[in-house]
This record gives structure tokens, C-alpha cells and sequence, in this order.
């Protein structure tokens, strides 16, 4: 979209918000609430959302997809959870195939991309973290023998998201064992996983009950088989790889969690308004209006930080302190807003018909994954201002 004017992309953003919010207006409150409620995956949603092209945002024309910028997708994500959906159940697909895009071979992106962009396969899976390494990914203990054309898998995996509902997992093993290697970086390589194929067949998926609805599992991985042919890019740089892609990730949370803030926002302003108690609006209520106000105001200067990062990773500049920045300053202001909306709700906040307290738990996850906020303020501390490597 580089050659069209400022207005031109303006009027598309407006377009693109409408139409996703359309799309989201067939599935209410109602809809997420029963899934909550069953611990059901939105595959309605997930269907739909996919076949109007939106899922597709970042493949190129050429396979298939819109051929938009991380400006657009990250509209995309923002405009479901305002809607009030829940994008953590299909947004991996759109940075996850990045790497994909950037690493694969010709045949690779051939083969798999036009069947992302139309549905036809779901690369929702992302297997990186492990129950003893956690964000020590160096340190991960899945490790792929290559014999003959084939790498034979061993290890274990916790906490990957959407398994159960993904045709294809990317996986991130080590190729060469730690102590072999001169920087611990090295000897990681990423493998594309056909689940279909996997699952009974040396991969075991075990779901993961959690505080909001998230389709999370616990992957026990003996002796799998993975075509070579499958291997993404070179063999041991797959550390780069995930790296490249985690910029992305981090743009495209920071918009979910604007979108929830302005959805808690919005909740909390109305019904402040609505809500009568000694004979007045609450909202008229000077302890009830700032906290509502001071979450807006930070809910927008995070916004900024998100457009910043999103525009400066389109032009293909470095972005990785601003990326950082707009997660943690957007979970943050999620979360203060999500905490506004509740105390203005009083006990019906807790009650799971007004919504609140599912939006709750789901923003909520954003101060932890897919990086915590301490983790950022440790590279903001090292990378941005100079100061020595905490760990």
C-alpha cells in the first residue's frame, strides 16, 4: 500500500474496520459466553473470519492472501476484541507464517501458502516453550535426530496454544546438542509439523484447563517423524528465525489489548451512565469518572506506541524497542481499563452475563505472554539504554 496517499489509506482502514466489525456483530456476547462456559473452541467464528480474507492480511497476492502491512492486521486483531471476540484463537496464523514466508523454500510457500490464505489448512500452532526452560529458549531440551530424510523428535512442549484446531504446527527443536555449538543460540532449527499426521504417531496432545479459554496443551513428542523436506530454512538458525517473527507477535498483541481496553472502556462509560444509586448516575461520581478517564488516555497514548511500531516494521526499519514498548504499555492500559470496568460494575462484574469478567481473565494474559513485562523491561534496560545484562 506504498504508493497510495495518506487519505486513500485512511479511508481503506475505515473500510477494513467496518468490515471486520461486521463479521464480529453475527457472533454477540451470547456466542462467546456459551463457548467460555463449554471450553469450546469458536470454530463458527474462526471459519468465517478466515473466508472473508482477513486471516490472510500478510500473504503476499501471489498466494493467495491481501498483501496488507502489520498496520492492517493489527486493525484486524484490535476490531475483533472490540467487538468483544476473543482474536487469541486464530491471530498465530498471521505471524506465525511469517517465518514461513521469510525462511521457506519456493516449494514450501508454494505448497502451504495459497492453502493458508483460503482456509483450507490452519497454521495456528506455534510449539516453542517447555516446562523446564520457559523463556529460556536456548536451553530447550526437544531435540531432532536427522536420519536419513527424516528427523526423529523427542521432548516436550507446554503451553502451545491451538493444537487440537491447527493443521499444521510450527516447531522449534534443537538440531545440534547446547554443548556442541559456540553460542547458544545456534543449533536450533524450526520444523513445519503436519498434526494430522503426528498425532498418534509420536505426538500426544494433552488440553490444558485454564483460567479463560484458550485452547492451551501439553505436547509429549517420542520418536516423530518429520520429513527433512519440512525443515524451514537452514538447519541451526532457527533461533533467527522465531526472532524475526516475534516483532510481529508483539505488534499484533498490542493491538488485541487496545481492543479490549476500548471494549472495557466503552462497557464501563455506559454503564456508569445507566447505573442509578442514591438517586444519581454513578458515572456523575468523580471516583467513578477518573479511573474510567485515566484508562483512556493511556489506552491512547499506547495506541500511538502501536502505530509507531507497526509503521516503522511495515518500512522495514528496526522496531524491536518499539515493538516491546507498545506491548507492555498496551497490556498495561488493558489491564488498568479491565480493572476500571470491574470496580464501575460493582458485583455484576463478576456476574458472567455482562461480559466483564470473561474479557477479564483473557487481557489479563497479556502481562505474562507471550513475553512479561519484566522480560521487556530487561531488553528496554540492556538494549535501549545501555545498561548491564541482568541475566
Amino acid at each position: 500500500m506504498s504508493s497510495i496517499t495518506l487519505q486513500e489509506r485512511t479511508e481503506f482502514q475505515e473500510a477494513l474496520r467496518k468490515g471486520v466489525r461486521a463479521v464480529c456483530s453475527k457472533y454477540p456476547d451470547s456466542y462467546w459466553r456459551e463457548l467460555e462456559a463449554k471450553s469450546a473452541y469458536p470454530e463458527e467464528f474462526v471459519n468465517d473470519i478466515t473466508q472473508c480474507g482477513y486471516l490472510s492480511a500478510l500473504i503476499p497476492e501471489e498466494y493467495g492472501g491481501s498483501g496488507l502491512g502489520i498496520v492492517e492486521a493489527s486493525i484486524i486483531l484490535e476490531e475483533i476484541n472490540r467487538s468483544g471476540g476473543n482474536s487469541g484463537a486464530c491471530h498465530a496464523q498471521m505471524y506465525t507464517m511469517g517465518t514461513l514466508l521469510r525462511h521457506g523454500n519456493k516449494e514450501q510457500k508454494e505448497k502451504y501458502l495459497p492453502k493458508i490464505a483460503n482456509g483450507s489448512l490452519r497454521l495456528q500452532a506455534f510449539g516453542v516453550t517447555e516446562p523446564n526452560t520457559g523463556t529460556d529458549t536456548t536451553k530447550l531440551k526437544t531435540f531432532a535426530e536427522r536420519k536419513g530424510d527424516k528427523y526423529i523428535v523427542n521432548g516436550q512442549k507446554v503451553f502451545i496454544s491451538r493444537t487440537q484446531y491447527s493443521d499444521l504446527m510450527l516447531l522449534l527443536v534443537r538440531t545440534t546438542p547446547l554443548e556442541q555449538v559456540t553460542k547458544k543460540t545456534e543449533g536450533l532449527s524450526v520444523l513445519l509439523v503436519n498434526l494430522k499426521e503426528a498425532v498418534g504417531n509420536g505426538l500426544t496432545i494433552k488440553p490444558i484447563r485454564t483460567m479463560m479459554n484458550h485452547a492451551t496443551t501439553e505436547l509429549f513428542i517420542e520418536d516423530l517423524e518429520v520429513p527433512v523436506e519440512n525443515l524451514i530454512g537452514e538447519e541451526g538458525k532457527g533461533f533467527k528465525y522465531i526472532l524475526d517473527g516475534m516483532n510481529a507477535e508483539r505488534i499484533l498483541i498490542a493491538a488485541e489489548c487496545i481492543g479490549d481496553g476500548r471494549w472495557f472502556i466503552e462497557r464501563a462509560t455506559n454503564y456508569a451512565k445507566e447505573r442509578i444509586v442514591f438517586n444519581r448516575p454513578i458515572g456523575q461520581n468523580q471516583g467513578v469518572q477518573f479511573p474510567i478517564a485515566r484508562a483512556h488516555v493511556n489506552i491512547e497514548a499506547a495506541d500511538l506506541m502501536r502505530y509507531r511500531a507497526a509503521e516503522l516494521f511495515d518500512s522495514g526499519k528496526k522496531c524491536g524497542a518499539e515493538a516491546n514498548m507498545a506491548k507492555l504499555l498496551a497490556a498495561d492500559a488493558s489491564w488498568e481499563a479491565a480493572n476500571a470496568a470491574l470496580q464501575t460494575h460493582g458485583g455484576f462484574g463478576f456476574a458472567e452475563e455482562y461480559d466483564i469478567e470473561r474479557k477479564f481473565k483473557e487481557t489479563r494474559l497479556y502481562q505474562v505472554a507471550p513475553i512479561s513485562t519484566n522480560l521487556i523491561l530487561s531488553y528496554v534496560s540492556e538494549h535501549v539504554l545501555g545498561l548491564p545484562r541482568s541475566y
